[in-house]
Order: C-alpha cells, then structure tokens, then sequence
C-alpha cells in the first residue's frame, strides 16, 4: 500500500498538511504516516534531565498524533501510524522515506509567514532532486473546502 507520510510538528502548517494526506489516503486507498521528529538539542542536559524530557515529548507526540489519528478514522476512514525518530528534523525525514519502501508522497505544509514556507519546506526542496519519492507542498492557507476539492 501506498503512503503518504506526514510531518507532525508544532507549526500551524501542520494542519493542513495533515488534511490533505489523509484525504488523498481516503481517496487513492493509501495509508497515512505520521513521522514526529525530537531534535537533539531538546535534551543537552545532564543525563537524567535528558531522559526526562525525551519521555515528556513523546508523550506530547503521542496526545497529539491521537487528535489527528481521531479524525482521520472519524471523518476519512484511514487509520494512521505512528513514527517517532530522535535526531536532525530533514535528516531523519530523508532516512524515514529510505527506511520504508511503502512511502510514496511525502506531504509537508508550507508557511504563510513573510520569512517563507518553512525550515522544513525550503530545505527538503533543496534535497528533493535526489529523493526517490515526490513531495506535496499543501499551502498554510487553503480552507477546508479548498482542500476537500482538490484531493
């Protein structure tokens, strides 16, 4: 099965990102992954510090993946999975589409904001000539009903 991977992170982009996959998923009889990166910089304390806050945000991941994972089963019939990797967010997003053959799109939400679509966004662009998968770039700013027409 073909799926669309996803980046679960805190901007408001995310949303629509979110959106969009899971309807094409909805639409194609794809799957969603949603891939939740902890960068290594949240945990440069001392060891037990470090353990305590790596727990703290995967179970910040998990809550929301559940919110997300909620509405994808309640209102387009996908059931998502889950992927937490520690490291460099484009790092592991690129080691994330090599590790899993299953992941055709990948699908990131793109910023409104004067400064540009995101860190994200901009940098996977940059490297999207030699990845082997396409990426769909879902503006910040596309209604509910823009998306649903266009998926």
């Amino acid at each position: 099965m073909r799926k669309f991977l996803v980046v679960l992170d805190d901007s408001r982009e995310c949303l629509n990102a979110m959106r969009f996959a899971a309807m094409r998923a909805a639409h194609t009889g794809g799957g969603v992954e949603i891939l939740s990166v902890i960068p290594p910089d949240d945990f440069n304390h001392w060891v037990g510090v470090g353990d305590l806050m790596r727990e703290e945000a995967r179970e910040r991941i998990h809550a929301h993946f559940e919110v997300f994972a909620k509405w994808m089963r309640d209102k387009q019939g996908v059931d998502p999975e889950l992927v937490v990797r520690e490291g460099e967010p484009v790092e592991q997003i690129l080691a994330q589409v090599q590790d899993d053959p299953e992941v055709g799109v990948l699908v990131l939400g793109a910023g409104t904001e004067k400064k540009g679509p995101g860190p994200l966004v901009t940098q996977l662009t940059r490297a999207s000539g030699s990845l082997s998968i396409p990426i769909t770039i879902v503006p910040g700013e596309l209604s509910k009903e823009r998306l649903e027409a266009i998926t």
